[in-house]
């Protein structure tokens, strides 16, 4: 029995969960500036709603792009390990430096959290990907496994950092998400070698014994590695529809929670009102709740040879959310006046969002890292979070427009986009296909 064999029958390697900590961490400070930002620019800094959403656009934005640069200079010179402890130390400083109480401080920080998420974010996916061999059936669920990690910090980012902020002190707020890196900065540190089965190092063609290994990473990139990075390319397009859609969740689907939503419930014969802000945290819990199940059916697909395909797999992701924001068309026919849509509808919608998001967003990370030639691993990671910088953009300007619709006009494009993007995607499925050459 070799080594592989014996690890796929008693599970993941021991360095997923590693990276899962270590990830989980960072989320938990990502997602806690995300909560606290434009509320300590507006309610500490005294910016107007459109200075201080423009500064988020422009963070947001940064973050997604930066990891082109981090991947390229991991892929090239320092390996994936440096990278993210890097960009661990760049962000934490960012997040002290971000309560200093002006806006000189303001865009120190941002620049630190930018430079220091392009280090960290396309670096430690691409660790994930090198843990397995090319079609190890175990890829996807371990990514699964991976991407629960982003979701329980993120689900408890709001509580701790918004609690902190609002009750003690915005300083305290950004701190805490200050601290929460270094910590996931300090387990990676200490588990790294212990855990990493060598992966992530430093570009061997920059070690002491340059010959064979140099020449063989400077070699052209053949025909089928290129037809393979076409597909990432390919699917990175694909992506920006349903994130485009799913994004909506914190732009549209809030300002719809707080406005149009019935969120009075009766405990004890009291009345009690859910906060709009609340809702937030459920896809989040059922990224929880639902990604080791899905992590063990893609497994056990795998292993009778019934996997799908990486385009089969982001096709029913296109489904779950036309299904999702379907209901909330059903919801919203008919309301007129103050009319509102029961709390279930949208529970019911993040539900079937989530299911599309684990049929997408883990299965994309696997691909880049199964279809990308060694060496652009990290440089490739950064380009498939293009799509997400897009898609944003994107969002808001689709969540710009609700004022402009009735909620049964607003809730049709979303529902019909992703099906039109899944038959567009059907027609190349098979090309698709063929030029993974034998990846799946």
């Amino acid at each position: 029995m070799t080594q592989n064999d014996s690890e796929t029958k008693k599970g993941h390697p021991a360095g997923l969960y590693l990276l899962f900590a270590t990830e989980m961490w960072e989320r938990f400070s990502f997602y806690s500036l995300k909560a606290l930002f434009v509320l300590y620019l507006t309610g500490v800094l005294m910016l107007d709603k459109q200075q201080a959403s423009a500064h988020f656009g422009t963070l947001m934005s940064l973050i997604f792009l930066s990891p082109l640069i981090g991947g390229y200079i991991a892929d090239r010179w320092i390996g994936q390990r440096a990278a993210i402890i890097l960009g661990g130390i760049l962000m934490a400083a960012g997040q002290f430096a971000m309560g200093g109480g002006s806006m000189t401080y303001v865009f120190i920080a941002m620049g630190l959290i930018v430079a220091g998420n392009g280090f960290f974010k396309p670096n430690i996916s691409s660790i994930v990907g090198e843990l397995y061999e090319k079609n190890d059936p175990r890829r996807d669920g371990g990514f699964t496994i991976f991407y629960m990690g982003i979701n329980l910090g993120s689900l408890m980012a709001g509580f701790i950092a918004g609690t902190l902020a609002e009750k003690v002190g915005w300083g305290w707020g950004f701190a805490s998400a200050g601290i929460g890196m270094i910590i996931g900065l300090l387990i990676f540190i200490w588990g790294q070698n212990k855990y990493l089965q060598g992966k992530g190092l430093a570009p061997k063609r920059y070690a002491a014994d340059k010959g064979a290994e140099k020449q063989k990473n400077d070699e052209p990139l053949t025909k089928d590695e290129k037809q393979r990075i076409a597909v990432i390319f390919i699917m990175a397009f694909f992506s920006i529809f349903f994130w485009t859609v799913f994004e909506q969740k914190g732009a549209a689907l809030n300002l719809i929670a707080k406005e149009n939503l019935d969120r009075v419930i009766t405990i004890f014969g009291h009345n009690f009102e859910i906060p709009a802000t609340w809702f937030q945290s459920v896809n989040p819990f059922f990224i929880i709740l639902l990604a080791p199940l899905f992590s063990k059916i893609w497994v056990m697909l795998g292993r009778i040879g019934k996997d799908p395909s990486i385009p089969a797999k982001f096709m029913i992701a296109f489904w779950f959310i036309a299904l999702g924001y379907g209901l909330m068309l059903i919801a919203s026919i008919g309301l007129s006046g103050a009319d509102k849509i029961g709390m279930l509808w949208l529970i019911g919608a993040y539900l079937l969002f989530t299911m599309g998001e684990l049929c997408l967003s883990p299965v994309g990370l696997s691909m880049v890292t199964k279809l990308s030639p060694p060496k652009f691993i990290s440089l490739l990671m950064g380009a498939w979070f293009l799509a997400n910088a897009a898609a944003g953009k994107l969002a808001g300007f689709y969540s710009g427009l609700l004022e402009k619709m009735t909620l049964s006009q607003f809730f049709t494009w979303p529902t019909l986009m992703p099906i039109a993007a899944s038959l567009l995607l059907l027609l190349l499925i098979k090309p698709i296909n063929r030029w993974m050459h034998g990846v799946k």
